[in-house]
């Protein structure tokens, strides 16, 4: 894969996020990534709004979303993403400690490319997210512009 896909942690536990981030490292994922601790800057970055980063043109983006998150929670997220004509594109995996049948069903019907329960016990949750990395790796990822 020529470009760089960058890795989006949407997670308002920094705990989760760096568990996140040092195993996509071990399993060999070395793409840049960013961290948000709520729905809202994790918005406000993908639709160019405020005064935090912004999200860059012609630039492929995979978007690890947490459900339970202040402001904004993953589920208004993912609608908002997913209901964006050129947002719409970007893969998202949703990534939680909810395994409710009903709301997993929900992510999916809104777009979700995935979901992932971070399972409680750390070994499995080690070994999602190298399953995670190595999915990253093969799977391509749309380029998003950005209109002017």
């Amino acid at each position: 894969m020529n470009q760089e896909v960058v890795i989006l942690i949407a997670d308002d536990d920094e705990g989760h996020a760096e568990l996140i981030r040092r195993n996509l490292v071990r399993a060999g994922i070395a793409n840049p990534l960013m961290h948000f601790k709520d729905g809202q800057e994790v918005v406000d970055f993908l639709i160019r709004q405020g005064s935090g980063p912004q999200r860059q043109p012609d630039t492929a983006y995979v978007l690890l979303l947490d459900i339970r998150m202040p402001k904004l929670d993953g589920i208004e997220v993912l609608s908002l993403i997913k209901s964006n004509d050129e947002l719409k594109k970007i893969p998202v995996i949703m990534i939680t400690t909810t395994d409710d049948p009903r709301e997993v069903e929900r992510c999916h019907l809104l777009g979700c490319s995935n979901y992932i329960t971070k399972p409680v016990e750390y070994e499995s949750f080690v070994n999602a997210i190298r399953q995670l990395g190595l999915f990253l790796s093969v799977v391509a990822v749309p380029i998003i512009s950005c209109p002017n």
